[in-house]
């Protein structure tokens, strides 16, 4: 059988001759578009189209998903084809799916990082609008990954990656667990490959034994469910997949050995109350495990997902986790949403079915916002973190939590506003601390108080994404504030010197020019970036200041050369290593100093102070002490292009005060090409850990860097020049 007729055979059950009939014509139009086509593996493209419409056709997707499937990669490998043309021969629906799943092409972005945020934040627009592209663009990375060996080991890595951290979580929340599994176990194998095969191995020596206990188990839960009268049931035993067992290695820290429930049992029911009957059996024949018993069917995941879920001492008292539930549920937990989808009989979505989209919703709210990649990318992974904690309302509703929250965490899942007020909480009934971390079935309830305000702090405190991101806003919009406040009192001085105030500059008509001059849209930026040392007040200054003013600059201009140049001629020729990386005004031999109050590094904009015998002072361009001096005495100098030198610089970091922090820092840094001067360190009233230090820097792109890797260590919730 052909895969088109293979294709054809697997949906003639759902869909009508005339779908079918278009799936044909689709095929054809498939196989003129991706003519001469072929993929990495050698294979023809049209058969790349063909599994993933095949993978499509197995969740039993309607008909126009299945036909995405086979034209998914038209876009972008047939210059010929367009959307319009999609649209007039399979129609809107159609040509919307594939449009959302196409992959962007001819941008320019300046990095990697950045053309993955992008990449998703628009598949994350798109299948907002339409989840049918999430599910095109699982089916699409699936088979990807099943033939993952045919590119570099860098792409095969990437790759995975992203399979591990993006897709499979999606399928997660989608409920399709068997699409989550292959994704992470072909992750795995790429990712880990020397890890993968040892188990792999491992795992399959023991194959017999395994299947021996499984039909063990079968038998005398067979036997035990009849004499209950439950007749009409069926048990499943399978191996759990290798990246679960992987995991439980890792997380627990123990030999494959150590590990007892490395097979699952399913046991599935006609009747939601047969489910309690069944449970109720278990428990009599085997003592269950304390802590971990979940009961998903009256209490259901966000993904629409119902089980019961025990483990029990078995058999020769080898741990064995049970899933309990209908055969409805079970094909929910195999193919989530597709089990229920309402485009195939062309219904409008129920309100029950309106549930597993609001996740998405809020997914995308949470997210549009943030323009760092690196943020995003954060921000996208922590909202797909794998849910473990259900906590409830006061009136019951349930709120869904990754394992660590608390309850700032909650507060912000209800509104930013009880976010941003939250003074404390209620947890069953109990006043608890904001570092409380929920627990399955606690019921919570949120203090709020209009005095409370978030700090950074908080920061350290929160799981979700959303938190994070609304606590971040919070304090941004602070700082905007903040700097709009000390740009205001700082223009008002600097200008008043100059009899000019804001008000006469706006009524003048100079301020339309003035905001083109420094980029900024309204008066407010222009003064927000004096207060956030964006831009420097004496330029701003210069570029409003009165006709009758020039000369007496004219003046001080002239003084400030005729002190550089004196300067210049008794200037020694002894300069330290890291002072020889600077010029001044184009001529060597100055003696110069790097001043200590704000330790310039090379690729910091600089200018020099005129002393009075001792050279020239080194300050940052905004240095407070440089712009607090005598401007007459003001020399401009410059960075030697060839300088091999390194500079001292102040850092500070703050971090969640934990085991082993210190020792990481240390490593980190030298790990950089970095060498530590000076350290000091203390830990604030919430529990931070603060540290100044003093570096040995060979630029400032040196320090961008060693920040960066500083900030990826686990606990670090800032790290910033001072």
């Amino acid at each position: 059988m052909s895969q088109i007729e293979e294709i054809i055979t697997m949906v003639s059950g759902y869909l009508t001759p005339e779908d079918i009939s278009l799936l044909r014509k689709a095929y054809i139009f498939a196989q003129k578009i991706y003519s001469g086509k072929h993929r990495l593996s050698g294979r023809p493209y049209i058969y790349h189209a063909l599994c993933v419409s095949n993978i499509l056709a197995r969740l039993q997707l309607d008909v126009h998903t299945v036909i995405a499937g086979l034209l998914h990669g038209a876009l972008k490998e047939s210059a010929a084809c367009s959307e319009k043309e999609l649209s007039k021969e399979f129609g809107p629906e159609v040509a919307g799916i594939v449009s959302g799943a196409t992959k962007i092409t001819n941008v320019q972005f300046d990095s990697r990082l950045a053309y993955q945020a992008e990449n998703i934040r628009k598949m994350f627009l798109a299948m907002s609008a339409d989840i049918r592209v999430l599910i095109l663009k699982l089916a699409d990375r699936l088979h990807d990954m099943q033939s993952l060996e045919f590119v570099s080991k860098i792409k095969q890595k990437e790759m995975a990656r992203e399979a591990k951290d993006l897709y499979a979580p999606l399928a997660s929340r989608l409920g399709i667990d068997w699409v989550k599994r292959e994704l992470e176990d072909y992750s795995f194998m790429y990712l880990h490959p020397e890890e993968y095969a040892d188990l792999a191995g491992k795992i399959d020596t023991t194959l017999n034994e395994r299947q021996q206990y499984v039909e063990e188990v079968k038998e005398i839960l067979t036997v035990k469910l009849k004499e209950q009268n439950l007749v009409d049931f069926r048990i499943l035993g399978r191996p759990k997949h290798l990246y679960s067992i992987y995991k439980k290695l890792i997380a627990q820290n123990i030999p494959l050995e150590k590990v007892f429930d490395k097979v699952a049992f399913r046991i599935i029911t006609k009747k939601v109350g047969e489910c309690y009957e069944t449970l109720g059996l278990l428990h009599s024949l085997w003592q269950p495990v304390s802590g971990r018993f979940r009961d998903f069917i009256s209490t259901p995941k966000g993904n629409m997902y119902q089980s019961l879920h025990t483990t029990v001492v078995g058999p020769r008292g080898e741990f064995m986790e049970v899933q309990i539930r209908t055969e409805e549920m079970d094909q929910i937990a195999n193919d989530g949403i597709a089990a229920h989808w309402a485009y195939k009989e062309g219904k409008q979505i129920t309100q029950k079915d309106a549930r597993l989209f609001q996740w998405l919703k809020q997914l995308v709210q949470s997210i549009q916002e943030l323009q760092d990649p690196r943020e995003f990318m954060e921000a996208v992974k922590g909202e797909l973190r794998e849910i473990e904690v259900y906590a409830l309302t006061p009136n019951g509703e349930v709120k869904e939590f990754p394992d660590g929250s608390t309850p700032l965490d909650f507060a912000y899942a209800i509104h930013t506003q009880v976010g941003d007020h939250c003074a404390g909480a209620k947890v069953n009934g109990r006043i608890v601390p904001l570092k409380h971390k929920l627990k399955n079935g606690e019921q919570v309830e949120i203090i709020t108080s209009v005095n409370q305000k978030p700090n950074r702090g908080w920061l350290s405190l929160v799981k979700t994404s959303r938190a994070k991101s609304r606590i971040r806003q919070w304090l941004k919009r602070e700082e905007q504030e903040r700097a709009l406040k000390v740009g205001r009192e700082i223009c008002e001085r600097e200008l008043r010197k100059h009899n000019i105030n804001l008000k006469k500059l706006v009524k003048a008509g100079h301020l339309k020019e003035l905001l083109q001059q420094f980029s900024c849209n309204s008066l407010d930026d222009l003064i927000r970036g004096v207060g956030a040392g964006k831009i420097k007040v004496k330029l701003l200054v210069e570029k409003i200041r009165p006709e009758e003013l020039q000369e007496e600059s004219e003046l001080r201009d002239a003084q400030a050369a005729e002190l550089t140049q004196k300067a210049k001629d008794v200037a020694s020729r002894r300069r330290t290593d890291r002072e020889s990386a600077i010029t001044i005004d184009g001529v060597d031999d100055m003696l110069v100093r790097i001043s200590q109050c704000c330790m310039p590094v090379p690729g910091d904009e600089i200018m020099g102070f005129i002393t009075s015998g001792r050279g020239i002072s080194i300050h940052k361009a905004d240095c407070r002490n440089f712009l607090a001096t005598d401007p007459q005495k003001h020399i401009e100098v410059d960075w030697s292009i060839n300088s091999a030198t390194v500079h001292r610089v102040q850092v500070q970091i703050v971090a969640q005060d934990q085991k082993g922090l210190l020792a990481a820092l240390g490593s980190k840094i030298s790990a950089e090409d970095a060498n530590i001067i000076n350290l000091e360190a203390h830990t604030s009233s919430a529990n931070l850990a603060i540290f100044n230090l003093v570096l040995e820097v060979a630029s400032l792109g040196h320090l961008a860097r060693l920040l960066q890797h500083v900030r990826n260590i686990d606990g670090v919730l800032e790290a910033k020049r001072r």
